[in-house]
């Protein structure tokens, strides 16, 4: 990711946690967070146990998201070469008086005090450890969405109920694992009311303005499928497709991970024979410790997960 896309990615993280932007440019953001990115982002179990327990108003912490670390540096270099126009109280007032004394006593004070010294200031880089909790807190809180599409045109009669269905969406991801790795995204959407399964369903869903209120003047028809069927549905689709792939790769893998094994092996096995008797035991643990590392690194293996899910309801029976 670069400086454009992390910011970008922050600030729809920030408007959908309800978090209070107070300053903000190309380059960072000074924000107010909200409780639930609190609680996800600052660690403070014993803070937020205590809030739970007591329904004290709670107090969150303020954050500066440097999204361009270099833009938002020069920015700030620049903003401290000016220097502050002081404020002169009028010559002969009390005001003049006690601030010719004060400074003999102090020096000079700024009276411009940046808010961004008294906040935790966080680079967010790609690999750094705060936008890593940003992703977290984005993957949990999106994991399961009740959405309803839009209408297109709202009728005028009183009446009128236009018939929505439910469709179980759900994204899985795909690893094929070895020494090397590939990733692939299969978007899956299973109607409820028919048991219809639909491929590259997010794609579907991007053609249509989503709400997560029911629109008036809309009803939603009853499910004829579980949840578990719509489920076992889409499994058994990814499946079959899976089975048509050419697995070249695992063979080749395989072959990989038998060399390696048969490295080590000459390496130890006659290190163990000719150790002391007192010393076998720990060759030989060491020995199976990297043949599983070994085995876990290069066996090849398909890895199937569901990344997010939701229930989205769709204009007609599908």
């Amino acid at each position: 990711m670069n400086e454009r896309q992390i910011h970008k990615f922050v600030q729809r993280y920030l408007e959908a946690t309800d978090c209070r932007i107070v300053e903000k440019s190309p380059a960072h953001f000074q924000v107010k967070l909200s409780p639930r990115a609190d609680r996800d982002l600052t660690n403070r179990p014993y803070y937020w146990s205590f809030v739970d327990r007591t329904g004290a108003e709670p107090e969150t912490m303020s954050m500066l998201l440097v999204t361009d670390k270099n833009k938002y540096d020069e920015a700030d270099a620049a903003a401290k070469q000016k220097p502050p126009v002081p404020q002169k109280p009028a010559a002969g007032s009390a005001g003049a008086a006690g601030e010719a004394a004060f400074g003999r006593s102090f020096g000079y004070l700024n009276s411009t005090i940046n808010p961004s010294a008294r906040m935790a200031r966080e680079d967010l880089h790609f690999g750094a450890r705060r936008l890593e909790q940003l992703f977290q807190s984005a993957k949990l809180g999106g994991s399961y969405l009740c959405l309803f599409q839009e209408p297109e045109k709202r009728t005028s009669h009183p009446l009128h109920s236009t018939a929505y269905s439910a469709w179980l969406g759900v994204n899985m991801k795909v690893e094929f694992l070895c020494d090397m790795k590939r990733e692939e995204i299969h978007s899956f959407g299973i109607s409820l009311a028919t048991g219809q399964c639909l491929e590259q369903f997010n794609d579907r869903l991007l053609q249509h303005k989503m709400t997560p209120k029911l629109p008036p003047n809309v009803h939603t028809a009853k499910n004829a499928i579980t949840l578990n069927k719509a489920a076992s549905i889409a499994e058994g689709i990814l499946e079959r497709k899976l089975r048509a792939y050419d697995y070249g790769w695992a063979d080749a893998a395989a072959r990989r991970l038998e060399e390696e094994l048969s490295t080590i092996r000459h390496y130890y096995e006659p290190l163990i024979e000719g150790a002391e008797e007192e010393h076998r035991p720990l060759i030989a643990e060491q020995y199976e410790r990297r043949q599983d590392e070994i085995r876990w690194q290069y066996e090849p293996r398909v890895s199937v997960s569901a990344t997010n899910c939701g229930i989205f309801y769709l204009q007609g029976i599908g």
